[in-house]
């Protein structure tokens, strides 16, 4: 089975995508939903690993109903140097931590540097529709936009680069758009733009009018004030179908305050470690929404390795769950809790 090789360049892995495969992939019961569209599971992944379009077609061979084109910008942007990731120690991110210990082995968390880099819109819009004219038709291809901000740009401006990549998006075959809010590891406003209701919603209505009905995802990072998750949902709900979340969790990496990595600076931390917080998360945006009359959908994120764990975030409110570390470590895991979700049908029929 072809794993993403973290051993190796984001070039060399863009590269060098697998081939779909051919494997028996068991059925989900039930009616699912990804932004109201039907799908046939509540498995997708976010944007971060699917760096083209082969990388879409493989991991949609291996379970995964929903997959997310990695975010890109109206302009090429590199890579971060290496190293892009840091496997760390960790057990239960709260946004509270010191600085997170680096591993010499996985375990289920890491810190995660890339930066958002993209290919040049001419590359990666031919790309996003040779993906959809292969991607099976009962599979949805949502592609992540950002905005790249330039010195002295207003946010007016900021959301207009946002809409032309989403309009480029909705030209090349995008079944949903994302416009990524949250990147810990960017320092410009667009890295946080989820913090700033005023421009969030500014973003969010141009991005509106640009791609019509098109169903649109906000990706936002960790949020644990109850009045700027009221106010977020106030500022986006009415031109917005669902938020993604949590788009990990910042912290510095290193040793100790006198021996940290990336210059200090913090970068996202993803996998297990913010399972529980990203679950939390999603609880709270459904009860806090249930106190009006937006009807925002959500979409869970956050350290998914198992069947359990998107049962947690199912019965948090979560309308579907995206996959990300997991599925980089082992590439067969979205089969393997479709098996589970399975046996539990029949034990179910069985006790009934």
């Amino acid at each position: 089975m072809f794993r993403y090789d973290t051993s190796r360049s984001y070039r060399w892995n863009y590269e060098h995508a697998p081939d779909p495969i051919e494997r028996d992939v068991p059925e989900w019961p039930g009616d699912w939903t990804f932004c109201g569209l039907k799908v046939d599971s509540p498995l997708g992944i976010p944007a971060g690993p699917l760096l083209n379009g082969k990388w879409c077609l493989y991991y949609a061979s291996l379970g995964f109903d929903i997959v997310t084109y990695k975010t890109v910008r109206s302009g090429a942007r590199g890579c971060y140097a290496p190293p892009n990731l840091v496997p760390v120690r960790v057990d239960n991110m709260t946004n509270c931590e010191s600085p997170v210990t680096p591993s010499e082995s996985m375990d289920g968390t890491w810190a995660v540097s890339f930066g958002m880099p993209s290919a040049a819109p001419d590359v990666w819009r031919r790309d996003v529709e040779w993906t959809r004219d292969r991607l099976p038709a009962e599979k949805l291809l949502c592609v992540s936009v950002v905005g790249t901000t330039e010195p002295g740009w207003s946010m007016q401006q900021l959301a207009e680069d946002y809409a032309l990549c989403a309009k480029w998006a909705l030209e090349s075959g995008a079944d949903v758009v994302e416009v990524n809010f949250s990147c810990p590891n960017v320092s410009t406003c667009d890295g946080q733009l989820y913090q700033d209701p005023v421009g969030s919603r500014l973003v969010a209505q141009t991005v509106r009018q640009a791609i019509g009905q098109l169903p649109l995802v906000i990706k936002i990072g960790h949020e644990t004030d109850d009045d700027a998750t009221r106010n977020l949902i106030n500022a986006v709900a009415d031109s917005t179908t669902a938020l993604a979340m949590t788009n990990s969790i910042a912290a510095q990496v290193g040793m100790n305050s006198e021996r940290l990595l990336f210059e200090g600076e913090k970068r996202g931390i993803c996998g297990t470690a913010i399972h529980e917080s990203s679950v939390q998360q999603v609880r709270r945006f459904n009860q806090i929404q249930g106190e009006g009359d937006h009807q925002l959908r959500w979409i869970g994120v956050g350290g998914i390795d198992s069947y359990a764990a998107v049962q947690n975030f199912l019965e948090a409110g979560a309308e579907s769950c995206q996959l990300a570390t997991s599925i980089m470590v082992d590439p067969e895991i979205g089969i393997r809790i479709r098996e589970h979700c399975a046996r539990e049908v029949v034990d179910a029929n069985g006790r009934a």
